[in-house]
């Protein structure tokens, strides 16, 4: 364990974590910091030391999480009948969080922690931390309870009412991603928190350090230790862990192929955030062409491109041929370099898959690099990640749309990496028609004022969060807005109040029937 820490509930000061100051990470469960029988290294993405050691928690080890979660009842902690209070305790908590992440050093300490784990610039990270504060003050004080409110109908009778309330599912499961080790983790345990749920929290092992520091941060800012396990585990353990403790829901944010596995584990009980092959369309009133190109370089290769909104393939209408719009945006990609984490190591691919995929969509006639396509060079990055210029492979609209190729040009790199295709006036159904055959649909973006364009794009397709409007982009802070897909009834939202409702409670009717008993009342005859 690194000695020195910067506050009192941190364990580890990320600046001066290294390989020859390695880190041990631990479990909680139970109210209580545990340690594991064995350990796994987790390297530094930019040298490729190890520098955390991380619990490999298996085996009988499981069992304590398992029954942690079999201790909470299908109730909740609290609901409306039980223990209320505790949504003005949640509010508090919220209110004391946010007002820690006011101060810079405390921000800055978790986007350090960020960056050090998933390398972005400390304006990316530090955006994860702003958003994180924005969420608590919108969750402070009542708001927890008014969030959980319901509603009231009349009866038949005197004495007789129906009440509509929002119900904790109780024991549940949040599996967040690497790519926003605080944000996504963050959002959704304390979503599933406010609405009286007991919370096993599982991160992706590369980035699991952020999340103990988050959680040590909560608990001294008042919230109890009971109410949130954390387990550093495989993907394996974890499928173990649900297996046995048959959680109510498993919110899951990641690859469309594990929320696949896990819809078939839980028997459909998962809400899921999963892949983005994200599109936009540049609509034919071509203007504000700096800023657009602006917009189009940070949506697809801002954090190396790995994030869930990243722009994944640019349609563009053949009037931005005509003003430099390809120029720009390769002159504006070409500003990005490691020095500054402007671009920096992929932690899902490597770059040889990546360089491989380009290679793949450059076989298709027609096609060509715009710009890179090419490794990063002078760097440390450890081969089991990705190093790769900022890139765009260009593919004629119709050669894209042909079946041998469709799936190739709609597979999703994690990367900082994006198709780009050309439509003519009399083509957008072409366009529209990709838009209706990509079978993820997360976030969008139609680039245009024209009222008329843009009502046509948004009634013909179907992505759960997009923007509209000259200043349209796939990327966005969700902490006012919902941020989630939409087309498949176990899609997840996060950020919102209506998200949050969704995700973490059901409906549950109760009516309340204590009237005087009817006139001339007598036993009723069968029927």
């Amino acid at each position: 364990m690194a000695a020195a820490t910067p506050f009192p509930w941190a364990s580890v000061d990320p600046n001066k974590l290294s390989g020859s100051n390695p880190a041990t990470l631990y479990n909680l469960v139970g109210g209580k910091w545990v340690s594991a029988k064995k350990y796994m290294d987790i390297v530094d993405p930019m040298n490729g030391e190890s520098f955390l050691r991380m619990p490999l928690t298996q085996g009988e080890e499981l069992e304590t999480f398992v029954q942690s979660l079999k201790a909470c009842p299908k109730s909740g902690l609290h609901n409306m009948y039980k223990k209320p209070e505790r949504y003005n305790m949640w509010g508090a908590i919220s209110a004391r969080m946010a007002a820690e992440l006011e101060k810079p050093e405390v921000s800055d300490y978790f986007a350090r922690c960020i960056q050090r784990v998933c390398p972005k610039s400390f304006v990316q990270a530090k955006g994860e931390c702003n958003i994180v504060r924005v969420f608590l003050h919108n969750f402070s004080g009542d708001s927890v309870r008014f969030m959980a409110r319901g509603f009231m109908v009349s009866g038949d009778h005197l004495g007789q009412r129906s009440n509509g309330i929002r119900w904790p599912f109780g024991p549940v499961v949040v599996i967040s991603p690497f790519n926003f080790p605080l944000e996504i983790p963050v959002l959704q345990i304390m979503g599933a928190l406010y609405m009286g749920n007991k919370v096993l929290l599982k991160c992706a092992s590369t980035t699991s350090f952020v999340m103990e520091e988050w959680v040590r941060f909560m608990h001294y800012c008042g919230a109890p230790k009971e109410d949130l396990d954390l387990i550093h585990c495989s993907g394996r353990a974890i499928s173990e862990v649900i297996k046995m403790a048959k959680p109510r829901v498993v919110q899951f944010t990641g690859s469309s192929g594990v929320a696949e596995d896990l819809a078939l584990l839980t028997h459909g009980k998962v809400r899921v955030e999963d892949a983005g092959f994200d599109w936009k369309i540049l609509g034919p009133d071509c203007k504000d062409v700096d800023y657009v190109a602006w917009q189009c370089d940070q949506d697809a290769y801002a954090a190396s491109g790995q994030k869930c909104s990243a722009e994944s393939i640019l349609f563009v209408h053949e009037n931005w041929t005509h003003c430099g719009f390809y120029e720009k945006l390769r002159d504006l990609a070409a500003r990005r370099n490691l020095a500054d984490l402007t671009v920096g190591p992929i932690l899902s691919h490597t770059t040889e898959e990546i360089l491989g995929h380009a290679k793949k969509l450059l076989a298709i006639p027609g096609a060509r690099v715009l710009f890179g396509a090419k490794e990063l060079t002078s760097h440390n990055i450890p081969k089991c990640y990705g190093a790769v210029e900022p890139t765009a492979i260009f593919v004629p609209l119709r050669e894209l749309m042909k079946p041998e190729n469709f799936g190739i040009c709609t597979t999703e790199i994690f990367a900082p990496f994006q198709v780009v295709t050309e439509y003519k006036a009399d083509e957008l159904d072409i366009v529209l028609e990709a838009c209706e055959r990509m079978e993820n649909h997360l976030t969008a973006a139609v680039v245009s004022s024209d009222p008329e364009f843009c009502a046509r794009v948004l009634g013909n397709t179907v992505n759960g969060t997009t923007y509209c409007g000259i200043r349209a982009r796939t990327t966005g802070a969700p902490q006012n807005h919902w941020f989630g897909p939409a087309g498949d009834p176990r899609g997840a939202g996060i950020g919102t109040i209506e998200a949050i409702r969704l995700v973490w409670s059901c409906h549950r009717e109760i009516i309340e029937d204590m009237g005087p008993l009817p006139e001339n009342w007598s036993t009723p005859k069968a029927s």
